[in-house]
């Protein structure tokens, strides 16, 4: 169990001193002390419930989960009340980085590297070698991640345009008839409007924007990763003919953080020598 460690952790975070919690917790700071160092191995239920409520995460979490491994996000998500086994679900662990200022990073994944992030998405070491940036008019506070589509089964986004994207952590919160990325086991990396049966079959309708293409389903026991639509960058220039200024200026920097992501890309080919293929 890990629930010493994890009381003090969430204790310091809150920046509250073992007097101040106990007071609020209804112990002594000695009792309190002994609970965080692991001196009353066996907790009472009384003693849980207090915890859980102060700290207001679930009791099976405090238990059973190590937060010291968690990402500073996840433990936001967790003190936000995103508790998964409040929900009922298995709580997802997320392999991410952070640059120099401990902000999260947007890891991209190429083409190149789809096959590798089906097997890799949840190693550290595999998500720590892709090529990472930042956007400014993102928020620090979210999950996001880069993946290059390919294909023509969501058109107009055309093939190879990279699609930026927000980690879904509850999956009972996909919306009906938004643009996800969806990883499963079999398929890896789908671009896809999903339709969620979660609750009726236990499923996703995966569709695509392309009329050519057939909508499918998937188990959600299949899937492995679902990251909701932000934003897609593309080399493509948009065919409208428009000579708005304001256009002119957002397909600019669009072009602009395209060629970032492709120094990005040339970067790590020298690195990885095209390990990912």
């Amino acid at each position: 169990m890990y629930f010493c460690t994890n009381i003090k952790l969430l204790r310091k975070r809150k920046k509250r001193t073992q007097e101040v919690a106990a007071l609020a917790l209804g112990f002594s700071r000695s009792t309190l002390n002994s609970y965080e160092n692991g001196a009353i191995a066996n907790p009472t239920v009384e003693a849980l419930i207090n915890f859980s409520n102060y700290f207001k995460i679930s009791i099976d979490t405090l238990l059973r989960v190590d937060m010291s491994k968690l990402s500073d996000l996840q433990l936001r998500e967790l003190e936000l009340g995103y508790d998964s086994y409040v929900r009922g679900t298995k709580l997802r662990v997320l392999a991410t980085t952070v640059d120099s200022r401990n902000r999260e990073n947007i890891e991209l994944v190429p083409v190149k590297a789809k096959a590798g992030y089906t097997a890799g998405y949840n190693d550290p070491e595999f998500i720590r070698n892709l090529p990472t940036f930042q956007l400014p008019f993102l928020s620090h506070d979210r999950k996001y991640r880069t993946f290059q589509i390919s294909g023509d089964s969501m058109l107009p986004i055309p093939d190879k345009s990279f699609v930026t994207a927000e980690f879904v952590e509850n999956w009972m919160e996909i919306k009906d008839g938004n643009a996800y990325i969806v990883l499963t086991h079999d398929d890896g990396i789908v671009f896809k409007v999903v339709y969620n049966h979660i609750s009726s079959n236990k499923k996703l309708l995966l569709k695509s924007l392309n009329p050519a293409y057939k909508p499918y389903e998937v188990k959600i026991n299949e899937v492995k990763e679902v990251w909701r639509f932000v934003n897609y960058i593309s080399n493509e220039m948009p065919d409208t003919g428009l000579q708005n200024p304001k256009l002119s200026n957002t397909v600019a920097r669009i072009q602009n953080e395209m060629n970032k992501i492709k120094d990005l890309l040339g970067v790590q080919d020298v690195r990885s020598n095209g390990g990912n293929d």
